[in-house]
Formats: structure tokens, C-alpha cells, sequence
């Protein structure tokens, strides 16, 4: 079991979306409410302006192959992710929060992680693999609270 205390905040993000959210009820009560939130506009890959795959040709006699396209829209999101991560830095280093929960599908959840720096690493005292962000925040508190009452 996982308390969440007053002040505490809750990171739920997505390859998208990110919602700062500071605690202030208490460990049973929690009363979530919004520090700041970001969003990026990040439309489909076939929308980006992606065309045909590029070709290799490894020289006379060789077979052309195609090469993989870029995939814009998983860098976008991993991009965000990583300038999320740095937003969560800079709050913890200013002192807004001495713990976080960090929430998010696992993928960008992997992502986040990797870009935190090890004093923000250490601040987090749970992560939930799960998509939240378009979710009331009372919905929030309560897949949240019964999470962190799991763990």
C-alpha cells in the first residue's frame, strides 16, 4: 500500500497529453487539482506528409530493398515524452513536490523513465501503466486510489 500525501503530485501523461495534478486532500481523501497541463498536436503518420518508403541499391546485381520509413508520429511522442520529463525535473528541483506518481501507458511510461534525471528518478514513488488522460479527474482519484491501495 502506497500513500499519496498531501502536497504530492500525480503525473498522467500519454505520447500527447500531460496532466500535472497536485494532491490536496490526504491519503485517504485525495483532492486532485490541476498545476499545469500540455498537449501536442501530433496527427497520423500518412498525414505528415510521408510518401513511399526510399529504396536501397546495393550496386550491380543486387536487389533494390525498400527502407523503413520514419515513423514522425512515434517520434513526436517520444520527444514530448522526454520534454515532459523535463518539466517534472525542473518542478521537482524548484521544490514543487518531494514525491510524484507518474501514470501512462507503457510505452510512454518506459519513455518518461528514461529521460528523468536521478533526483526526479528517486521522487517517484509509483508508476501505474495505464492510459488515464482523457479521463474526469474524479475518475482519476479513484483508479489512482485504488492503484496505489494495490501496490
Amino acid at each position: 500500500m502506497i500513500f499519496l500525501k498531501t502536497g504530492a503530485w500525480v503525473l498522467v501523461a500519454d505520447g500527447r497529453k500531460a496532466l500535472f495534478l497536485r494532491n490536496n486532500g490526504d491519503t485517504k481523501d485525495y483532492d486532485l487539482r490541476v498545476v499545469w497541463h500540455r498537449t501536442m498536436d501530433n496527427p497520423a503518420n500518412h498525414e505528415q506528409g510521408i510518401g513511399r518508403p526510399d529504396r536501397a541499391n546495393p550496386g550491380p546485381g543486387g536487389r533494390r530493398t525498400a527502407i523503413e520509413p520514419t515513423d514522425w508520429h512515434q517520434l513526436a511522442e517520444d520527444r514530448f515524452a522526454e520534454e515532459v520529463a523535463g518539466i517534472l525535473g525542473k518542478a521537482h528541483a524548484d521544490g514543487a513536490f518531494e514525491e510524484v506518481v507518474v501514470v501512462a501507458p507503457p510505452a510512454a511510461l518506459s519513455e518518461l523513465r528514461d529521460h528523468l534525471s536521478a533526483k526526479t528518478a528517486a521522487a517517484v514513488i509509483a508508476q501505474i501503466a495505464k492510459t488515464l488522460t482523457d479521463h474526469p479527474i474524479d475518475k482519476i482519484e479513484k483508479v489512482l486510489k485504488a492503484d496505489l491501495d494495490a501496490l
